[in-house]
């Protein structure tokens, strides 16, 4: 017999007729000889219609007061699901996030879990009744009893915590889809249904605005081991698994804020490749990496800042013992990416470093939280490490450094995250599935902004200086990306970094960084709300060299433009003008073939 956790969202339980059906759902479960315990969201626009009310009476709701508000959405909810269970003739009882025992920060609207009290549940578990929680919700403490809610997608991490802590057998997450989509159905219907996909590239995929699993559900089953699969709530289609490695024993205390990174990971022999000054404009990239894919050079990370005028800067990482190969590939192409509409514009310029480290620090529980880049950059910092290339995903933030500063550098990193020697090291991806093409899915992100700040001081903490002060003003970054143009100013070496955050935090970062430019020494700080970044991920594109040049490619023929690029072993991700977005995630979704002969049709 299994211990089942089932998550329902809103959709899914959007009417009376959908109650029932999930009721009958349920109650097949349970007849086939499993425990269940049944996390469910409020039904289909409750939250959204309660957020009209609120607004309505204040301009500024009390977070407080919202979290009041918005948990009775969950409360209908399980009542009338219960009340449909029993019906059929199956036990059964609701219970709040309280009433379940979900304890959680005393942060209102953003809450994460510290644990789950499973006494009542387990009880109630054993005496056969199916309990119905309402999800997105907990209490701060036994001691205040303040109802907090999770924020966005906080039914998914409700099933997915619960699920770890009664170590069910596993969680399934019923939606509006059949599964996990190689793209958003919305955008592109010939979308593919993917059977199975490992927790790392779902976490990328998650945090890249895929809405069907939140990424705080995905660290959890990541971290705990817990096997989901996504299902559609309208067949009885198998869906799609979403796999992970056995993962260490972790404490099932402080369950959500236990210490973000797992891993500190460095490779010594790397080398680095800077185009200076490539004109700015559509299908550079494509011819760069498309010559370096014919010379099959496998290529680690690669970079584009924001651009300077009419040109660029892009560099990239390879392993030492191919670094002559790369050398000559952009040497020769140089002369060729010469602006045509600006001929006085300079030759780029090939610039090599031999002696240089990645250092990087990986683990799940770093998404959303503002402060872990900045601790790495800090920790650093005050070291006396200076960082000459960053890259940032959501699950890793690298830096590449001088060769020399390497090992002082990770043990700073280690002691700083509390990394146990030997315990450095590849993270698992999960299992990854046999014959994964290189890319698994595509997503387009239309909600950040870039910020940019020019003539940066070159030296030992400023990107901790930076980056601490937003992470002080809680504003979570994205992309991070430092220029390899280098300018003197008044005998001051200095260089321009660009970042992405969520368009809602786009004006308060300006104004902020704007105040203290000053005092810091930086030079102006710009801010671009029109851009769009698309992505490409997939486990299956390590040692693949084409992989980048073909999406760069894909984005030539469109004619749109390249403004930035970073990349981690399993995610490129670009940044273009934002009205190109939409077409841009579509002509890489076609390039890479993900596209089927189905459509699939969202539910209203």
């Amino acid at each position: 017999m299994a211990l089942i956790v089932q998550k329902y969202g809103g959709t899914s339980v959007g009417s009376v007729e959908r109650i029932q059906a999930v009721a009958q759902r349920v109650y097949k479960t349970v007849k086939a000889g499993n425990s269940l315990v049944v996390v469910v969201s409020a039904m289909g626009k409750t939250t959204d219609g309660l957020v009209k009310l609120a607004k309505e009476i204040s301009r500024n709701p009390n977070r407080r007061e919202m979290d009041m508000l918005l948990s009775t959405g969950e409360q209908v909810t399980i009542a009338l699901l219960t009340m449909a269970l029993q019906e059929l003739g199956q036990p059964a009882i609701s219970m709040t996030g309280a009433q379940v025992g979900i304890v959680t920060e005393a942060e209102h609207s953003r809450a994460r879990i510290l644990h789950i009290e499973t006494t009542r549940l387990t009880r109630n578990i054993n005496e056969g009744k199916v309990v119905v929680v309402a999800g997105f919700q907990g209490t701060s403490s036994a001691k205040e009893m303040e109802i907090t809610t999770l924020g966005r997608g906080g039914s998914d991490t409700s099933a997915v915590a619960i699920a770890a802590v009664l170590r069910a057998s596993f969680c399934e997450i019923y939606t509006d889809v059949p599964g996990i989509l190689t793209t958003d159905p919305r955008l592109v219907p010939e979308a593919q249904l993917m059977d199975a996909i490992t927790c790392d590239e779902m976490l990328e995929l998650a945090s890249l605005g895929a809405k069907v699993l939140h990424p705080r559900a995905v660290e959890i089953a990541r971290n705990y081991g817990v096997p989901l699969v996504v299902r559609s709530s309208w067949t009885d289609a198998p869906g799609t698994w979403v796999t992970s490695a056995k993962p260490q024993g972790r404490s099932l205390i402080n369950l959500e804020i236990a210490r973000p990174v797992d891993n500190v990971e460095f490779d010594t022999d790397q080398a680095k490749v800077a185009l200076l000054r490539v004109p700015d404009k559509p299908g550079v990239a494509a011819k760069l990496f498309g010559e370096i894919s014919r010379q099959k050079i496998d290529v680690d990370l690669i970079i584009q800042s924001i651009n300077e005028g009419n040109s660029n800067d892009i560099a990239f990482t390879v392993r030492t013992p191919i670094l002559k190969r790369a050398e000559a590939v952009a040497a020769a192409i140089a002369p060729a990416l010469r602006s045509q509409s600006n001929p006085k514009l300079d030759e780029a310029e090939v610039m090599v470093e031999h002696n240089i480290a990645k250092v990087s620090i990986a683990g799940a529980g770093m998404i959303g939280r503002p402060g872990v880049a900045a601790k790495m950059f800090a920790t650093l910092a005050a070291v006396g490490v200076n960082i000459q290339m960053i890259s940032t995903s959501e699950v890793k933030v690298s830096c590449v450094v001088d060769a020399a500063e390497c090992d002082r550098a990770v043990a700073a990193l280690r002691t700083a995250f509390e990394i146990k020697a030997g315990e450095e090291g590849k993270r698992g991806q999960g299992r990854i599935i046999e014959e994964t093409p290189p890319v698994r899915g595509v997503a387009l992100d239309l909600n950040q902004a870039r910020l940019a700040i020019r003539q940066l001081p070159d030296r030992p903490g400023m990107a901790a200086k930076l980056f601490g002060l937003l992470a002080q003003h809680n504003i979570s970054v994205d992309m991070i990306i430092q220029s390899q143009r280098c300018r003197v100013i008044d005998g001051v070496p200095r260089r321009d970094i660009a970042f992405t955050v969520s368009q809602l935090d786009g004006e308060s970062a300006k104004e902020m960084l704007t105040q203290v430019a000053a005092e810091f020494g930086w030079g102006e700080v710009v801010l671009d709300s029109a851009i769009a970044k698309v992505s490409i991920v997939g486990a299956g594109m390590l040692g693949q060299p084409g992989v980048a040049a073909k999406m760069f490619e894909a984005l030539a023929q469109q004619q749109i433009n390249i403004q930035m690029i970073a990349t981690s072993e399993i995610k490129i991700s670009c940044v273009v003008a934002q009205e190109q977005g939409v077409k841009a995630l579509q002509a890489i979704h076609t390039a890479f073939g993900l596209a089927g002969s189905e459509k699939f049709v969202v539910p209203a």
